[in-house]
């Protein structure tokens, strides 16, 4: 019997360690493939492994930056009816100086990137300082919490394109901008819904009538960018802006009468319409960008 709950302890805290490095939420890090899609390279071997390296590593950055979050703010999580059952740190099953050795293997594994692909980790390493100032100061600044979140996205492309020595495209940059900036409004109108200003602090400064203009002036600024940046660039696809427009109709929709949107993440997964819009898209536009003569 000892044994068999010193085993069910080993595979509680393996599970707890898991948790505090959120794998769900390396959905997010396949905006580092927009580059590959559409340059067009995702047919060849070397593009595909320099961007899937990209990809690993950015999860990675992102598993360490949820540590971080998560032992700074342990004591507040503590205190938080939901946070204190479901955040590994917060409810005991791990410890932090558990939390601590992972955090050193997570930066360890960055370092050892860094011999692989220098210029990526030194946009990822910029992602980390950026969300270590988040979690410390920037997330109680008003305005300020939403575009660090947005920033985020927009080094993921980034980080994408370096992957690939690829030219940063000023009109995917303002599209990523744009999204991320809607997925952030709507991130803190259902924050504001569920538990009003005592979820985070910064939410005291805000009012659902204000972010919902700032999701929608976003999600119209991410529709026509991308709109502009389809005629004047990819005329080829075309095809995909009705997707792009049905897909923010119907994450709209999910947020409004279904109460999801809190984790765009959770939303997107939960979502089949919203998955499968995903899919579309990506498959239009990888037939529209596909290598002539492959």
């Amino acid at each position: 019997m000892r044994d068999l709950a010193s085993s069910s302890s080993s595979i509680s805290r393996l599970q707890g360690l898991l948790l505090l490095m959120r794998p769900k939420q390396w959905v997010k890090n396949g905006f580092v493939l927009a580059p590959l899609v559409f340059s067009g390279a995702f047919l060849d071997p070397a593009a595909i492994r320099s961007s899937m390296l990209a990809v690993f590593l950015f999860c990675v950055a992102s598993s360490a930056v949820y540590v971080v979050n998560d032992i700074y703010d342990i004591e507040q999580d503590r205190r938080h009816p939901v946070k204190s059952r479901r955040r590994p740190l917060a409810s005991g099953i791990v410890t932090i100086p558990v939390a601590v050795v992972l955090l050193m293997m997570l930066y360890a594994t960055l370092a050892v990137g860094w011999l692989f692909t220098p210029q990526v980790v030194l946009v990822i390493l910029s992602y980390i300082v950026i969300n270590v100032a988040y979690t410390l100061a920037l997330k109680h600044l008003p305005v300020i919490d939403i575009f660090t979140i947005a920033l985020g996205f927009v080094l993921r492309v980034y980080a994408g394109a370096v992957a690939l020595s690829l030219p940063v495209s000023s009109w995917m940059f303002i599209t990523t901008l744009c999204l991320a900036l809607y997925l952030a409004a709507v991130k803190r109108r259902q924050e504001l819904m569920h538990s009003g200003d005592e979820g985070r602090k910064v939410l005291e400064k805000y009012s659902v009538a204000l972010v919902d203009r700032y999701a929608e002036m976003s999600a119209t600024g991410a529709l026509v960018f991308y709109g502009l940046f389809v005629m004047s660039s990819k005329p080829q696809m075309i095809a995909s802006v009705p997707l792009v427009l049905f897909g923010l109709f119907r994450y709209w929709y999910v947020v409004e009468q279904l109460d999801g949107g809190e984790s765009p993440t959770d939303a997107l997964l939960a979502d089949w319409q919203l998955m499968l819009t995903v899919v579309l898209w990506i498959a239009a536009c990888a037939w529209a960008v596909w290598p002539v003569g492959k």
